[in-house]
């Protein structure tokens, strides 16, 4: 408990704690070296929701918009390494995202759906998402809106932000079925696993 309560918000033991802790060191060391990343290890970031603020901030300033008429919509790319290895260039707008794990289904790289897991099969891992900036974003049909949690209990409490300090953003993912059916599942997406 001591560990954790001043460091990021974790459910995994000291052991892996303390790798995940290197790893993310690495990826702002390489940051920091190399400079601005082509993607970006949602995973390893403190405070992903700032993050993802500052993506629609830097997209707004660029655009001269208001900030509050800006909103993610989602693409999958899973042409792509899941860890965004083999990825050219950075998009010219938003961010491309990889490290998120899926609970309840699992992605179709031939559908490009959501479809039901595999048996004895809880998580997987998703590809590589695009968070695409877009102007007066409505929305679009056949999507689940996805929640993302930073760990596995889906809850958190609200910190001194307003935010919450498990629950990140919802992101609409491609599903041939209705969202409730998605619901019913539990379908969630999460930063960070048990081990």
């Amino acid at each position: 408990e001591g560990w954790g309560s001043v460091g990021f918000l974790s459910m995994k033991p000291l052991i892996s704690w303390f790798k995940d802790l290197n790893l993310r060191v690495d990826f702002f060391n390489l940051w920091f070296d190399k400079g601005h990343p082509i993607n970006f290890w949602v995973s390893g970031l403190f405070f992903p929701q700032a993050f993802f603020t500052a993506v629609m901030q830097n997209f707004a300033r660029s655009n001269k918009y208001a900030i509050d008429r800006i909103d993610f919509d989602v693409l999958v790319k899973d042409n792509w390494a899941l860890d965004g290895a083999d990825i050219p260039e950075a998009p010219p707008s938003g961010v491309y995202m990889w490290g998120m794990f899926l609970e309840g289904c699992r992605w179709c790289e031939q559908s490009h759906f959501l479809v039901p897991s595999n048996p004895k099969q809880l998580f997987v891992q998703f590809p590589v998402v695009w968070f695409k900036p877009e102007l007066d974003w409505k929305g679009k049909k056949g999507v689940y809106p996805c929640p993302v949690y930073k760990v596995l209990s889906r809850k958190g409490t609200l910190s001194t932000t307003g935010h919450s300090t498990n629950f990140v953003r919802d992101m609409m993912i491609p599903a041939k079925e209705h969202p409730d059916h998605w619901i019913r599942a539990g379908v969630a997406a999460f930063l960070a696993l048990k081990y």
